[in-house]
């Protein structure tokens, strides 16, 4: 046993051990080496920091050691003897000392003549120090500095200007950002972030650009003349020794989910005949396998049969459209196509005054269903009479199909439209009011589109005539549509047009609905050329269009592309099969 186990440990490391023996020292030695990395970043950054809030205080205390109308920023307000913006290097770290100096107006005394005869109670001076590089960061420390006496205090001139936000209830927003602007060149001069929602800048005397945000809130503004002819909210003018007061509306912003639809629909039944699922009765045919023929007995056809659909019940029915075939009938066949309603006991012929040339039977399609009443005519049957004169030969039915008008909603791709809220910045030169917002929008190839960021307002929807659509009319309706802050609301546009064409692409065999299919519709000699896809139904719309002929072509990959001619008159519709490729 002992030579046995000495025999082993001769042996040595075998090659794994030895790898995952170097994994081990080099997770090791990596976690020590970044260990180390991060200690002397830490030290770094803390050795900057010292060094920046050391300058820092030099600077404050140089400050304080200043005249009291010297405490400023050069060619600022207050005006003094500090510069904006200095460096300062030191251990080979460079760093950017900026200063700042306010009035700082306390209300306890009274903000104007004769509560408080001089406004600018004291200076709060600001000095920030900053730092790049590895460990770059920033510092800031801030004193206020008190005038010795009134004299001091009452030899600044100047006004004072209140600003005060509020949201949409009148509640005093927190914390917004109050900048005002030199009306001029629209240079920042002052902001501030106070978080009562009210702030009072000491000014000079003369005209101000104010705007107030904050972010997920809506912004406003006041303006000048030369922005708006005739301002809601001008730019104010501050006076000397007087506080001008100026308040604005700002609350969470909102968003519209918006749809463009048409009011209407079209569905479809069908029948391939691929088996017996929607056949209710029949009698001397033979049905499956995509088709409808006489049966065969012994080599002889019988000389006459009927084939009965089922019950066609439409959901939200507005009005029948077409029924159309697809057959096949040699010389001495015939087939014959009838279409039935229940009388309230039976299923019987829609009488020749409602549909004539029904108790005959139809041998050409597309057949106008158009006529029938919904509210009499609420659901159908489809029949076919075949016959033959020649016992060694049959007519062969393919498929059939009837559509109809629903109430469902349609998707209208691609839909411009103009937005326009109720709330007004001024008026122009001639007295029209000059809108907040007022913009144009379009959906997308899906019918949708979001518009986010919008101020809570009551807002209109149109639709130019130029377009060719109509905007018949929108829910939430009736317009304008309220939007409360902090909203998203869903709307629906429902548009129309005197001439459009709702495309449905389905698979032959089964009758399912082709998704993604690729529809174009053109005509040379109307100037027209369009390509879109089908949704999730199968379908797409294209409008508006003028009357006339088109060419229409379905395509969509592991099928055969399809071609067919289609003329276009009012509201029509066309149901395009497709056949699988091999």
């Amino acid at each position: 046993m002992f030579r046995c186990l000495n025999t082993k440990i001769n042996r040595g490391f075998t090659f794994i051990e030895v790898l995952v023996g170097a994994f081990l020292t080099l997770v090791i030695f990596l976690g020590i080496f970044f260990a180390y990395q991060f200690v002397l970043k830490t030290i770094g950054a803390n050795r900057n920091k010292i060094t920046a809030i050391a300058i820092a205080k030099g600077e404050l205390e140089k400050i304080k050691n200043l005249p009291y109308q010297s405490v400023g920023i050069k060619n600022g307000f207050p005006d003094g003897d500090l510069e904006d913006t200095e460096t300062v290097t030191l251990n080979n770290i460079t760093y950017t000392v900026k200063r700042r100096v306010d009035y700082v107006i306390d209300p306890r005394d009274g903000l104007a003549s004769p509560d408080d005869a001089c406004p600018n109670d004291y200076k709060k001076v600001e000095v920030e120090v900053s730092w790049n590089g590895l460990s770059a960061g920033q510092v800031k420390l801030n004193i206020d500095i008190s005038p010795k006496n009134l004299a001091e205090e009452c030899s600044e001139t100047g006004g004072i200007l209140s600003v005060a936000v509020f949201d949409a209830f009148g509640a005093m927003v927190a914390s917004p950002l109050i900048e005002i602007k030199d009306s001029e060149t629209g240079q920042t001069i002052k902001t501030a972030v106070p978080s009562s929602g009210q702030h009072y800048f000491s000014l000079p005397s003369t005209s101000y650009k104010v705007i107030v945000s904050k972010d997920g809130y809506s912004s406003a503004q006041t303006y000048s003349t030369d922005e708006v002819a005739n301002p809601e909210k001008p730019n104010p003018i501050v006076l000397e020794d007087q506080v001008t007061e100026i308040s604005f509306s700002i609350d969470k912003v909102s968003s519209f989910s918006v749809d463009t639809l048409a009011s209407w629909s079209v569905d479809y039944f069908s029948d391939s005949f691929l088996d017996q699922s929607k056949v209710s009765e029949f009698s001397n045919l033979t049905i499956g396998g995509g088709q409808v023929v006489l049966t065969d007995s012994g080599g002889v056809y019988q000389s006459s049969g009927y084939l009965t659909s089922i019950s066609i019940n439409p959901i939200d029915l507005v009005s029948w459209q077409d029924f159309s075939f697809n057959d096949f009938r040699p010389l001495n066949t015939e087939i014959l196509y009838h279409i039935l309603y229940y009388d309230g006991s039976d299923w019987i012929l829609v009488p020749d005054s409602d549909l004539p040339g029904n108790s005959a039977g139809f041998e050409t399609h597309p057949i106008d269903l158009s006529g029938l009443d919904p509210t009499i005519y609420p659901k159908l049957k489809l029949k076919a009479d075949f016959s033959t004169s020649d016992l060694s030969d049959t007519p062969v039915l393919y498929d059939w199909q009837v559509s109809w008008k629903n109430s469902q909603t349609t998707p209208v791709p691609n839909v411009s439209f103009d937005l326009q809220g109720a709330k007004i910045i001024g008026t122009d030169t001639a007295e029209q009011p000059v809108y907040k917002f007022s913009q144009s929008f379009a959906s997308d190839s899906s019918g949708h589109i979001d518009i986010a960021n919008l101020e809570w307002d009551s807002y209109t929807f149109s639709i130019s005539s130029e377009t060719g659509l109509d905007l018949e009319t929108t829910d939430p309706s009736p317009q304008p549509i309220s939007l409360a802050p902090d909203t998203s609301l869903p709307v629906s546009l429902y548009v129309n047009a005197q001439n459009s064409l709702l495309v449905t692409v389905k698979d032959i065999d089964t009758g399912d609905s082709i998704f993604a299919a690729s529809v174009r519709l053109y005509s040379s000699a109307l100037n027209y050329d369009k390509t879109q896809q089908t949704d999730e139904k199968g379908k797409t719309y294209f409008i508006p269009l003028d009357v006339g002929n088109y060419t229409i072509e379905a395509q969509m990959s592991g099928y055969e592309t399809k071609s067919e001619n289609v003329s276009v008159s009012g509201d029509e519709s066309i149901v395009i099969s497709l056949t699988r490729t091999e």
